[in-house]
């Protein structure tokens, strides 16, 4: 039976090829891409963007200061507490977030359609699985 990791592993760099020909014209790494995707929903503080994209507190600092040279988010400091920094999309930005998560359904959308029902569930499982792995 092949190895579960490294079919995630060929399936995330498909993924990220398929993302990449539909937001190309962006001029992001993939780091900020996944930024801008995790920032689309709501500001985020800086620890929770890393969380959500999986890298570590001083490497979100470098994502982060590249989108904001960009013009593509501005940092705050959360009213209440000036060590909590918080990362916030500007216009520009929200509309290349917006871009990308449209990519990403449209990514999601053409792979369900091979999905049996109940497919998804299984595989959603497993990614959350993996991802508690440390």
């Amino acid at each position: 039976m092949e190895s579960l990791v490294l079919a995630l592993h060929r399936a995330t760099h498909a993924t990220l090829s398929a993302l990449a020909a539909r937001v190309d014209h962006l001029g992001l790494g993939a780091a900020e891409v996944n930024a801008l995707a995790n920032l689309a929903p709501a500001p985020r503080t800086t620890s929770e963007l890393a969380a959500l994209v999986g890298s570590r507190p001083t490497t979100i600092t470098g994502i982060v200061d590249r989108l904001e040279r960009s013009a593509l988010v501005t940092r705050t400091s959360r009213p209440g507490d000036r060590r909590v920094v918080e990362v916030h999309l500007t216009d520009r930005g929200r509309a290349q977030a917006t871009e990308i998560t449209q990519a990403l359904a449209e990514i999601e959308q053409e792979a369900a359609a091979a999905l049996v029902t109940g497919d998804e569930d299984g595989f959603r499982a497993v990614i959350h699985a993996l991802s508690k792995i440390r």
